[in-house]
């Protein structure tokens, strides 16, 4: 079911929005907030956008495209946009199946720091618009991370930044995700090309690195080829993979959750040894 919902309706003329890209479903479905790339200045809802929801409906995920404030908005706007989105999604959980522990945000680019800030940098009166959906969390239990600007540093996109904060420094360094890194910060599946002309992997790394840092599951994938906005990787033999590694990311975390005991006993060496030990010569 595809439908366009108002994130503020009656509430605030800013226009932001969501789009749904719901299953037919009979029991409750994982989902995902997808949010579109463009350096804060404008979404690139087109390319970034429902082509990676139906590539998320095909793995069996309920799917959302937010269309989020940009410049001259500055921060914290987007981040109000896309907590709202999240409190409306995990509001309708039942009415929509949807398991409500399950919600994911996937940002690309400039995006890719607005699905880390879900996780991150969100406070209590983020998203709040005096209705029911107030008393709902925003928050997100996972992050996917594509080519995003993640890091206030000289060597990352300094439009983003400006964008974002309107040359605020202080502002900018606030908001750079690697600093804001806690025990509480959700997994995050995180994946960058080394010729990302844009965007420097090393925004990715550096997030990773701080991740490890605060001992918080992450996984970090660097692809050796391609440029800014890879996309979905159609065509090529490794970044097209992202997606479904992303889900196998994401379920390991679910199956940690559920059974703790069981799933960390096949991440050691003796359960390799004796799974080999079965195996036909």
């Amino acid at each position: 079911m595809i439908e366009r919902i108002d994130l503020w309706k009656g509430k605030d003329p800013c226009g932001s929005y969501m789009t749904t890209f719901l299953l037919p479903a009979l029991t409750p479905r994982p989902a995902v907030l997808v949010i579109p790339g463009g350096g804060y200045t404008s979404v690139c809802e087109k390319t970034e956008g429902p082509p990676a929801a139906l590539a998320f409906n095909r793995l069996g995920f309920h799917a959302f495209v937010l269309n989020y404030r940009v410049a001259p908005n500055r921060f914290p706007a987007p981040l109000e946009d896309a907590v709202r989105a999240v409190k409306i999604i995990r509001g309708h959980a039942e009415e929509w199946k949807i398991i409500p522990d399950r919600i994911v945000s996937c940002g690309f680019s400039a995006g890719g720091h607005l699905a880390g800030a879900l996780g991150i940098l969100q406070k209590p009166q983020h998203g709040c618009a005096g209705d029911q959906y107030d008393a709902v969390s925003g928050k997100v239990d996972a992050m996917i991370l594509c080519y995003g600007v993640l890091v206030h540093a000289p060597w990352s996109h300094a439009g983003s930044w400006k964008a974002l904060t309107g040359g605020d420094k202080t502002l900018a360094d606030d908001c750079s995700l690697e600093r804001k890194i806690t025990g509480e910060t959700p997994p995050a599946f995180v994946w960058a090309t080394m010729r990302d002309q844009a965007v420097d992997c090393r925004n990715s790394i550096v997030f990773a690195e701080a991740m490890l840092s605060a001992d918080r599951p992450c996984e970090l994938h660097l692809y050796p080829y391609g440029d800014h906005g890879m996309l979905l990787g159609l065509g090529t033999l490794d970044v097209i993979g992202w997606p479904a590694e992303a889900k196998c990311f994401l379920e390991t975390q679910w199956a940690m959750q559920s059974d703790p005991v069981e799933t960390r006993r096949k991440y050691t060496h003796l359960y390799q040894c004796q799974a080999e030990s079965a195996l036909p010569i």
